[in-house]
């Protein structure tokens, strides 16, 4: 089994430099080119399909539920990845703090995989537990239950008759509240994420992939005898970070901008 995981492109105009990058590293990803991106010396650079792209929160800037409005700049990376969902690779996307009900458009139109928060799968046998990340650190109380009333069901609702741009405001709080979690280069995140992973490594889990930090990190290590991995994404805004998973090993890689 061969999968990609990634996080926080926060992607907004197509215009930007990361937008670009982005468009290039799922046109790799469709030409079977992912060996040759991985920074892994011990895989052969032979053309590789994948078979599951996992996208674990913030994948856009922003983005609420309307299935018969697409923001313009997201229609080209959403044909992007309609395309790759064409060609055999699966696709799954978990929400984060900056993208809102994705459920209705990319499970019930494009038909892939949408998670709200927490995800199990399975990796060749592994029990694997991603998520985005943000409900992590819990010691924030207005982050929880702001993200609490985004999320309710009279929110959703409301969304669909709010103007766009008292979205974006709205979107914006959010955004600063979250980022105030942390004032560090994310490495107290990390921790934070790296003690709640370690209580879900304890138990069945084999692996805990997360994102929201920003920090790529991935740590393999024994417990009880057992190989553990424990995973924070990076992001697409500064490290171009993506995990790459193939037959039970993990790797850290980082897109090469072109």
């Amino acid at each position: 089994m061969k999968a990609i995981f990634i996080s926080d492109a926060h992607l907004r105009r197509s215009a930007d430099e990361r937008y670009g990058q982005f468009i290039k590293f799922l046109a790799d990803l469709g030409e079977c080119k992912v060996r040759s991106i991985v920074d892994a010396e011990a895989l052969e650079r032979k053309q590789t399909p994948i078979d599951d792209l996992y996208i674990l929160g913030d994948f856009f800037d922003f983005w609420f539920c309307r299935k018969d409005h697409i923001h313009p700049e997201f229609q080209l990376v959403i044909s992007k990845l309609v395309a790759l969902q064409k060609s055999g690779v699966r696709i799954h996307l978990c929400e984060g703090n900056h993208d809102f009900f994705m459920k209705e458009y990319f499970h019930d139109v494009l038909g892939m995989e949408v998670f709200e928060e927490w995800a199990d799968i399975k990796l060749d046998g592994i029990n694997t537990l991603v998520a985005h990340g943000d409900t992590v650190d819990r010691s924030n109380y207005f982050y929880i239950l702001l993200r609490k009333a985004l999320r309710a069901r009279a929110f959703y609702h409301l969304q669909r008759f709010v103007p766009s741009s008292i979205l974006w405001a709205i979107a914006g709080i959010s955004s600063h509240t979250s980022k105030t979690m942390t004032v560090d280069d994310g490495t107290a995140l990390v921790e934070k994420m790296f003690s709640f992973a370690a209580g879900k490594l304890r138990e069945e889990y084999g692996a805990v992939i997360l994102g929201h930090c920003h920090k790529p990190v991935l740590r393999n290590f024994d417990l009880n005898g057992k190989k553990k991995t424990f995973v924070t994404l990076g992001d697409w805004t500064s490290h171009y970070s993506f995990l790459y998973y193939e037959d039970g090993k993990f790797f850290m890689s980082y897109y090469r901008p072109r």
